[in-house]
């Protein structure tokens, strides 16, 4: 069984900085997509940008490239997200995913759909006030 752990949100005026983190514990093999998804209050959940384990294609997300960057420790089994130039629309809870099915890679990139991801953490809170 596989459990993801998420640790870092928190609340920051626009134009500051968080980290956050998930680390995988479980057995997770060496090769298979995570991503860091959002969902504010009243919209749908979406993806800000994936990573394949084991290699190093990403993907973000328009809205959020740029300004985040997405990163992995395989020692630690931790994946990373660095937000820069926190907005007050960045405003959202934030989720990491993960998954192991072949498909939920296309063309050696992670797909972004949140439905591609099985196994979710609890979430972050991240808050950016004007």
């Amino acid at each position: 069984q596989v459990q993801l752990v998420e640790s870092g949100g928190g609340s920051v005026q626009a134009g500051g900085s968080l980290r956050l983190s998930c680390t995988v514990f479980g057995n997770t093999g060496s090769n298979y997509c995570m991503g860091w998804f959002r969902q504010a209050p009243g919209k749908e959940r979406e993806a800000v940008a994936t990573i394949y384990i084991g290699g190093s294609s990403t993907y973000y997300s328009d809205s959020v490239k740029g300004q985040f960057t997405i990163s992995q420790d395989a020692a630690k089994n931790t994946l990373y997200l660095e937000l820069d130039s926190l907005k007050p629309e960045d405003t959202a809870m934030y989720y990491c995913a993960a998954d192991w099915r072949v498909t939920t890679v296309v063309f050696g990139r992670c797909r972004a759909e949140h439905n591609r991801y099985n196994y979710w953490g609890q979430g972050t809170q991240v808050t950016v006030s004007s």
